[in-house]
This record gives structure tokens, sequence and C-alpha cells, in this order.
């Protein structure tokens, strides 16, 4: 059977491309490998009763027009924001909290410094002035370096007139935001190390580096791009968990008349006189149609989907230099009561329940931290991030009980001893533990210094180690935005130079995935931008 479009993979990006597509009425077939939709962004029955957003677990990025478009609101798409905001005990027995509300936020802050709190509604100012500048090249394909078509040259002089309007002094700063380290941007406006800390985790997670690396401030400004209920920065939790956000996109995609089907891997793209063609199943089945579009990541799709021998030698040692490691990992808990903290004691459902948990006491603690990573080792003393879903949506666990969702830093992906799977290399270990199980325990006992009550409650335990983020989810190197959000892989230089269009070296085979612009999170924007550009290519020739 042929069609117009095959895409393959039903993650978000990949539901995003084929809506779009069916939209203008194309015929359009998704394959996935999964028995669900969804890639990274979906629901699962991880325990009896309980159902957790394994992976991608908040929205914030997930871009209006994507919404309207789609009309995700029509297919049960409902975002619950988040207030507080976040969440962070000290040591000391102090705590910081932070609201969509900027004089709360303000007044918390004023705790640690009054000259913080004068100066964060500028920190804020400022922000959004670099995001007025960025948010317009989202939805839009970034030119090509070098240029090598009109289209090119135009997105070039777009960017030209809007770099022409900004100050020396603006330059300079918005410079700094996109190379600069997290730490050095907010050790410029801030004094408190409790105010710094909690801002610097936005430049953290995800990413493969520690906050004095430079680039981390650009994953700070990525984090902070969308909005929920109108509040710049804020996060939310979705009715139904993530899956419900790929599930509507699923309905709306069929609506449109795409034909979806899971339990199905693509093993090879076909390729007839340097263009794709079709695909062929593990089964050995084959597809045919005229484009066909990628969901995987870069390395994934140039090294895995498409033979070497129809991509030069320069192009793959470009793709294989591709920065795609991880160094996050996941545990979720099923809890029979809620986290009592040290700093603010209490099991009842709180406002310290309600927003992410930042369990990082300074940056030097989440820069030690990175440093374990650096050398191949799990980190001594993670960085964590902690969520309560079931404080905004208790069917997720049976009456009473509740899930607590983890993101930890740092895990890399490669260790020094041993696999993930493995049990350490000549190490003493109880019981012949594998390393994931002794990093969880390492969680468990550093979520125990803030909350005590943590390790009674814990009545199940999923966790997710890199290496599972690449078998089960596809990300290669187990990296949540299909590679780093570095300078050198953003904007025309994600995922490569010369291939910042979603096009690739092989005619009619695209690109839709978090590896190509503006890069990773559940924003929607890949898919839309891939998408306008194959519709935009079928147009002009």
């Amino acid at each position: 059977m042929s069609y117009d479009a095959i895409v393959i993979g039903a993650g978000h990006n990949g539901l995003v491309t084929a809506g779009y597509l069916a939209r203008a009425g194309w015929k359009v077939l998704v394959l996935e490998r999964r028995h669900l939709v969804g890639g990274a962004c979906v629901t699962e029955d991880i325990f009896p009763g309980y159902r957790a957003s394994t992976a991608a677990y908040l929205v914030s990025l997930l871009q209006a027009k994507v919404v309207r478009d789609l009309e995700l609101l029509r297919y049960g798409y409902q975002v619950m924001p988040k207030n507080p905001a976040y969440f962070a005990p000290y040591p000391d027995g102090r705590y910081l909290f932070m609201y969509g509300d900027l004089r709360q936020t303000c007044a918390e802050i004023a705790k640690f410094s009054r000259r913080d709190a004068e100066r964060y509604p500028e920190y804020e100012a400022f922000v959004e002035r670099v995001i007025q500048f960025v948010e317009p090249l989202l939805l839009e394909a970034p030119p090509n370096l070098p240029p090598r078509e009109p289209a090119d040259y135009e997105a070039l002089a777009r960017v030209g007139r809007r770099l022409g309007e900004l100050s020396a002094a603006e330059l300079a700063a918005y410079t700094r935001m996109f190379t600069g380290s997290v730490k050095d941007l907010l050790d410029e406006w801030f004094e408190s190390e409790q105010l710094k800390v909690a801002l610097s985790t936005d430049g953290l997670i995800g990413a493969n580096a520690g906050p004095a690396t430079p680039g981390t401030a650009y994953v700070l400004l990525h984090h902070v791009l969308g909005t929920v209920g109108g509040v710049r920065g804020l996060w939310g939790f979705v009715k139904g968990g993530m899956g419900a956000i790929t599930q509507a996109l699923a309905r709306s995609a069929e609506a449109y008349g795409v034909e979806i089907r899971t339990e199905v891997e693509v093993d090879r793209v076909l390729v007839r006189d340097g263009a794709a063609c079709g695909v062929v199943l593990k089964d050995g089945s084959e597809y045919r149609a005229q484009t066909i579009v990628s969901n995987a990541d870069p390395k994934r799709t140039f090294l895995g989907l498409v033979e070497r021998a129809e991509l030069d030698a320069s192009f793959l040692a470009q793709v294989e230099a591709y920065k795609c490691e991880g160094a996050s990992f996941k545990v979720n808990l099923a809890l029979g009561e809620l986290p009592s903290y040290a700093a603010l004691p209490g099991s009842a459902l709180g406002p310290q329940h309600r927003g992410t948990t930042h369990l990082c006491p300074t940056m030097d603690y989440a820069e030690r931290a990175w440093d374990d990573a650096k050398y191949g080792r799990w980190s001594r003393e993670p960085m964590i991030e902690l969520i309560v879903p079931t404080a905004y949506d208790p069917d997720l666990a049976p009456p009473g009980k509740h899930l607590v969702q983890t993101f930890v830093q740092y895990a890399p992906y490669r260790l020094r001893d041993g696999g993930w799977d493995d049990r350490p290399t000549g190490a003493d270990t109880p019981y012949g533990r594998t390393n994931k199980e002794l990093f969880v325990e390492r969680v468990i006992d550093t979520i125990e210094r803030f909350a005590p009550n943590i390790r009674s409650s814990i009545e199940y335990i999923h966790a997710l180690s890199p290496l599972d983020l690449e078998r089960d989810y596809g990300l290669t190197g187990g990296h949540i935005f299909h590679g780093e959000l570095s300078a050198d892989q953003l904007f025309a230089l994600r995922p490569l130079a010369g291939w910042a269009r979603y096009a690739t070296p092989v005619r009619n085979l695209f690109l839709c995935g978090s590896g190509t612009h503006p890069g990773g999170g559940v924003t929607g924007a890949p898919g839309h931008n891939c998408a306008h550009e194959i519709l935009r290519r079928r147009t002009s020739h």
C-alpha cells in the first residue's frame, strides 16, 4: 500500500507532523514500535492501581498554536497549573517557595536577601526580553548554513533584522545567555545561594553538564520559554498524565484520516537513487510513500535506519560526533503517605507537595554531583527534582495513596564501573546489586535527608536508568532532549550545520524529533516546523 507520507515513531512530534500533513489533505501512516503512542510522553500503569507519566512528567512548552490548530482541548487535553511553582527545603531548616505571582515570590526571596527580592523583578523582565527575541524563531525553520536556497537567505535576513534592533549591551547580554553558564548568569544577578540554586536547576535538568558549564544558561532559558495559565515559565500537570497529550494528538490525527499502527518496528528506510521511497518492517513487510519522516533522534535515524552506503563519510562523521549521551535518571515511587519534610513537617497535603520540590542545597553541591558524572560515576550526592502528581490528580493512585516522581541528575549513560544492569566491577556490593539498584538506594537516601519518612512510606519503586530510557523509549544515549542543547547544537546548527531545515542528505527523508530545532521538551515545535517545511517544499517544487 502506498501513502503520501510515512512517519516513523508516534512520539508527540511525530503525531504533530502527521496531523498537519493530514490536515493538508495528505494520506499519512504512522508506525510505532511500542504498544502505545506517545514516545516519552506517555501515561503507563506501573504498579497495581498507579498510573504515572513515566518519562516526560510536566508541561509548559507545548506550543499554543499546535494546541489550537490540532484542537487538542476538544480531544481531552487539560492542564492544571502548579501553585506554588517550586518548593526548596534547605538543610538549615529554612525553605523557599516560588509562585506564579511575582509579589508572593519576592516576599519569599526577601527571607534570604532583600537585595535579591528587589532585583528579582528586573531579572524576570530581562529574561522576558530575551524570550521575546527567541520566541518568534521557535515555529520557524532555521536557515541552513551555508545558505543554499532562497528560504535560507530569507530566514537569515529575518534574524539579521532582529539582531539589528538590539543595542550593544543587549547583544552582549543575550550572547551570554546563549553561551554562558547558569552559574555565571545567576552570580551576576543575585547574592543569595538559596535563590541561585533554586533557579539554577532549570539550567541543569536534562543536561549532561554542571552549573559552571558554558551553555547551561540557555538550558535555563529553554525551560522558561513556555506559559501555563498565562504565566511565563510556569509548568503544570496534565489531567490523566502526559499520555493525555499524545492521546489527544492521536485522536486529532485520526480525525484527519491518519492511520496509526502500533507494535510494528521499522527496520530500515528504503532508498532508491538517493531518495527515500518507503520503509521495511522487522517482519519484512514494506510500505511505500513519497515522503518519509523520522521522529527518531538523528543518531538512531542515520546510524540505524538508513544504510551507511547512502550517506557520505563526512556526514556520517558529523552524526557520530553529535552529542547525545544523557545523564538523567527517573525514580517513580508509590507512597502510603506524603513526604514530611524536616524544614516543613507534615504528611497532610500542603503547599510543599503541590510544587516541584528541589533537593539541591547549593550550586557547589550540584557541581560536585556533576563532577562524579564527568568521570563516569553516578552522583554520590545527586540533585533531585520531585513532584506529587496525585496532589492535583488523585485518580492516578488508589484512594489515600500517592505517587511521587523524581528526576535525578547525574547518571551518566556510560559508567566506568560496569553497566547500569551490572554489578560494579570488583565492588563489594551487598546482595550483588546492580549500579541501577545502588543508585536508586542513593536517591532514596538523599530524599530521606530532607524527608525522614520517605523510606517507610514506599510501597513500590519504578526506576529508569539512561539505558532504560534508550531501550524502552528509543532515546539514544538516554538523552531526553535527543541531544545536548549546547550552542553548537542549537538553531541553524541543530542537528548539524547545513541540515537545519528538517531535510536530510537522503531526498524525501525528513527529521521531526527533538534532535531538530528548537530542541527538547514536549513542545510540538519540531513536528510543526517539519510538516510546514515539507508542505513548503511540495508547493515550491
